[in-house]
């Protein structure tokens, strides 16, 4: 019995990979960071117009591109004061980035969040320009 107990936990903890699909921001079908790297940064003007998503990704050296679009929250970040405000209270799957950037001033920051410890996202903050 106790081996048995041990196999389904066992089993049930290889099954949790945390932050072990990379996803990133994108704004219609162009991924927002300008390279998926430690350095890689998302800048987004504040005339800018289109979708904003959350896709798993799949990285090449040839290409990068979504695949599956994420559930998420969106939040910004004031530039002066560094607080953190929601946008979202539902979670959603996409935004006109209109609504967002409506709210924001240059310098803010649009935050993506994600709902599901299994997808990395180290590019979730996107400076308004």
């Amino acid at each position: 019995m106790v081996a048995i107990a041990s196999t389904i936990f066992s089993a049930g903890c290889l099954a949790q990979h945390s932050f072990s699909t990379c996803s990133a921001a994108f704004l219609n079908s162009k991924m927002m960071v300008d390279t998926y790297t430690d350095a890689g940064q998302c800048r987004l003007l504040s005339t800018a117009t289109g979708e904003l998503t959350l896709q798993t990704v799949s990285l090449s050296p040839t290409e990068s591109k979504g695949i599956e679009k994420l559930p998420f929250h969106v939040a910004i970040r004031h530039k002066e004061t560094k607080t953190l405000m929601l946008v979202t209270k539902q979670e959603i799957t996409h935004i006109e980035v209109q609504k967002v950037l409506a709210k924001c001033q240059k310098g803010d920051r649009i935050v993506l969040l994600t709902l599901d410890d299994e997808y990395a996202l180290p590019h979730n903050e996107i400076l308004v320009q």
